[in-house]
Order: C-alpha cells, then structure tokens, then sequence
C-alpha cells in the first residue's frame, strides 16, 4: 500500500504511451507482413502462368502434323498465348487475357478428341497432362491470393487495425474473381 501511494502518475502514462506504440508497431508488422503474402501470392500465379506459356509452343508442335486442316486452331492458340505474354500489370489485370488463352487451350483439346492417332501420341499425352497440371497450380496460387487478400483486407477494416491501416496508407486488394461461366470450365 505504501508503494502506491510514491507512486508517480507520470509512469502510469509513460506505461500507457509505451503499451500503444508498442500495439501500433505490432499492426503495422502485420499489415507488412499481410501485403507481402499478397505479392509473393501474385507472383506464384504469375510462376505458373509463365510455366503454361512455356507448355503451348511444345504442344502446337506436337500437333501440327495431325491437324493440318485445324490450323485456325492453332493460330488461335498461339495468337492467345502471345497477348496473354504481352499483357502487362498485375495477375489480376491480365485476367482477360489468361482466360482467352484458357478458352483457346479448350477449343484445342475438343478438335483434338476427333484425332484418335492424336489422342494416342505418348508426346501430346505428356504436353496435356502437364497442362492441366499447370491449370491446376493456377487456379490453387489464384486461391491461395483470395485467402491472403481475405485477410489483410480484412484487417484493414477491422477497427481497431484500421486505424493503424489508415495512418500508413494500406489500401484494399482486389481479389481475383471468375467473371464468366466459361471461364469455370476446366481445360
């Protein structure tokens, strides 16, 4: 009871300002660590989209013998290839273009179904399974991005987070979004 009573008042608000910076330090760590999951997550889809971009010219070769009479398939797919490879920004402004080259990949797996000697060549089986291997680890680095943007935009809403939030000038992520049926479709 003593000790309280010599106890300086000005402690008790050192204690307070110390416990709030150290609280507001703590959110802004978080924040960082938040968007940088978020970068390093768009990266991972920007990864496998660069592994599939790899993939196609090795499958229009394998089937350019079979298909001669398809090539407006083939030119489709190369010409979606090389805008989707063009198109700058970020995963999630390239979208448009990584589903027109999504669709022309379909189109070329439905002619390929009327080639039986096509659909036998161990070369276009590999190139396809390691296709829809990539379409796989895209839409799982895609999932991985929504979850991470989920929860920094999350707790740059949640108060008192969004405080801190606001102070330092983090913004809300998009998340990345199927905007047409088709796009839902695998290839």
């Amino acid at each position: 009871m003593l000790y309280y009573r010599h106890m300086n008042p000005l402690y008790i608000v050192y204690g307070i300002i110390i416990l709030v910076v150290l609280y507001v330090i703590a959110v802004y760590n978080g924040l960082i660590r938040l968007r940088n999951r978020e970068k390093e997550a768009e990266s991972d889809i920007d990864v496998q989209t660069k592994r599939r971009y790899d993939l196609i010219p090795n499958l229009v070769e394998a089937v350019k013998g079979y298909m001669k009479q398809e090539s407006g398939v083939l030119e489709s797919v190369t010409k979606a290839r090389t805008q989707a490879m063009q198109t700058g920004g970020t995963a999630l402004e390239k979208a448009g273009a990584e589903n027109m080259l999504s669709g022309a990949l379909k189109s070329l797996f439905a002619v390929a179904e009327s080639y039986p000697d096509l659909k036998s060549n161990t070369n276009f089986l590999e190139l396809q399974r390691e296709l829809a291997d990539t379409e796989n680890k895209i839409q799982a680095a895609r999932r991985f991005y929504n979850s991470v943007v989920q929860e920094l935009n999350t707790k740059i809403e949640s108060f008192p987070s969004n405080l801190i939030a606001n102070m330092f000038g983090f913004k809300q992520e998009k998340f990345f979004e199927v905007t047409e049926a088709a796009e839902r479709e695998p290839v």
